[in-house]
């Protein structure tokens, strides 16, 4: 290389180095994680009666499978299913899916853009436009002939390719780079939040169903004493030992208990439904397999709530995970919008060939190339591009505000969930309690009638006792698993994407 040509280099060289120097400055705020406030332990930040905030002590610790405790075959089964082919989970997927899709677009601009062309056109220069004044002017004599050239159409022939980069300066690719990771975050946390809400709807609609089926079996075997009680009562008003106020009395609780029936066979057929569209099968589609059955025992000191540290629990649930990426990425954009403030260096080039003759397109003198940088310096935009930089930051204290928000409903949650479990734990041993002196005074009662000292009345009232009492309880069976259900979602307690079949 000639020293002449040596120097022309020497200032595109230095401000090519100076560029690449100055591209390690990132202007905007650096993103710092918030500090999640939390209590010391559990027994702070407690809300309501001193009677219901001790947790009962648990003998195992809850799985993320949680619902495997409970020892139901057909709730293990729907919630495999549910986790296979939920809508919700589908659709949360996707979304997933197109945040890295989105990221992977916005990183490509940190590279070089490089296209590449090529044409064949027939065209015909006008004899009279202004491409031609210069010819004219100076054609003289030769005028007819140049006119004819020019008039004569031709074959322009071109193939080539262009490339361009634009220099970081600002840091403005690698604030939306930040930005998308960070939105790639959150649609991740969003996807195991959608995992955990629809495992937790899937067994709340079980529970729920299961109830019902239970009510309906309730208020049929109610039904059928009561049938027997008007029977009876009808005989002894014929032999003279009862009056019309009793069939009456008799009749009102039969037509009450009959009017229960339709009520918890529909909420049977609703809970099902709402199991079925939760696994994205069509209504009824589940009829073999949700037939009605009692709840199974509940397992001995279920579960271990030893939840770990507060701080732990809270920013591992998927809600308060989802807030902070949100966040983050609003702190990014600060700096996305800040870069448009200052200039910006492209670097441009290109190589072509061009011929009006096709035999000549590849030959070396038919090539043409550019090469150089541009600046881009924004000087006036009427306050648009510190607007956007405002608008920013008021959606980066949005989000900061959000996050505090979900923290704190987390710890609600947590509250009203742990509250409601160990409620609902006291309700049922004292059903169980009523369940067991109920049973015993229908035997009692029955061992009297046997021995002929009271008559079938006292009985069928006894039985009646039995049976409003195992419906008291198993209604509390049902809500006690809702309230773990509960428990699982407050915590975060996100089940495996693939469980094991």
């Amino acid at each position: 290389m000639s020293r002449a040509r040596t120097i022309a280099w020497l200032p595109v060289g230095g401000a090519l180095a100076l560029c690449l120097g100055m591209s390690a400055c990132t202007v905007g705020p650096n993103f710092k994680a918030p500090v999640v406030v939390a209590p010391g332990d559990w027994s702070q930040w407690r809300s309501g009666s001193g009677d219901v905030v001790a947790v009962p002590a648990g003998t195992q610790a809850m799985p993320a499978q949680w619902w495997t405790l409970l020892g139901d075959p057909v709730l293990d089964d729907l919630e495999r299913r549910a986790l296979a082919a939920s809508p919700d989970l589908q659709t949360a997927a996707l979304h997933y899916a197109q945040a890295r899709a989105q990221r992977g677009g916005i990183a490509s601009a940190a590279l070089p853009q490089v296209n590449a062309s090529g044409g064949v056109t027939r065209e015909r220069m006008s004899e009279n436009g202004a491409s031609t004044r210069l010819f004219n002017a100076l054609a003289g004599s030769n005028r007819d002939e140049i006119t004819k050239v020019i008039g004569d159409p031709f074959t322009d022939y071109q193939a080539g390719f262009d490339a361009g980069w634009e220099i970081d300066l600002w840091g403005k690719v690698r604030r939306s780079v930040e930005a998308a990771d960070a939105g790639v975050d959150q649609q991740g946390a969003l996807l195991d939040l959608t995992r955990l809400a629809v495992t937790a709807e899937v067994a709340q609609a079980y529970f729920a169903m299961r109830s019902a089926q239970m009510q309906v079996r309730a208020a049929s075997d109610d039904i059928s004493l009561l049938q027997s009680r008007v029977e009876l009562t009808r005989a002894r008003m014929a032999g003279g030992l009862s009056d019309h106020a009793a069939i009456e009395t008799d009749s009102a609780s039969l037509r009450a208990s009959q009017v229960g029936l339709p009520k918890a066979r529909a909420e049977e057929a609703v809970q099902a439904n709402r199991i079925a569209v939760a696994l994205g099968v069509q209504p009824g589609g589940l009829r073999d397999l949700l037939k009605p059955a009692p709840f199974g025992p509940m397992p001995p000191g279920l579960p271990d709530m030893s939840l770990g540290l507060p701080s732990e629990v809270a920013l591992r649930r998927p809600d308060v995970r989802a807030a902070e990426a949100r966040l983050h990425a609003a702190t990014a954009q600060i700096g996305v919008a800040t870069a448009d403030l200052y200039p910006s260096i492209t670097l441009g080039g290109g190589f072509a060939l061009e011929s009006y003759r096709a035999q000549n397109l590849f030959d070396w003198a038919s090539r043409t190339w550019q090469i150089g940088p541009s600046l881009s310096l924004p000087l006036f935009d009427g306050g648009r591009r510190r607007a956007a930089v405002q608008v920013r930051k008021l959606e980066e204290r949005e989000a900061a505000v959000n996050f505090q928000v979900t923290v704190l409903k987390a710890w609600q949650e947590i509250d009203d969930a742990l509250t409601g479990y160990t409620a609902e734990w006291q309700v049922r041993s004292d059903l169980a309690m009523r369940l067991d002196h109920a049973g015993a005074h229908a035997a009692l009662v029955e061992a009297r009638h046997r021995a002929g000292q009271v008559n079938y009345l006292p009985v069928i009232d006894a039985r009646r006792a039995v049976v409003g009492a195992q419906r008291d309880l198993d209604e509390s069976d049902a809500r006690l698993r809702t309230r773990l259900a509960a428990i699982n979602k407050a915590i975060g307690n996100v089940p495996p994407s693939d469980p094991p079949a």
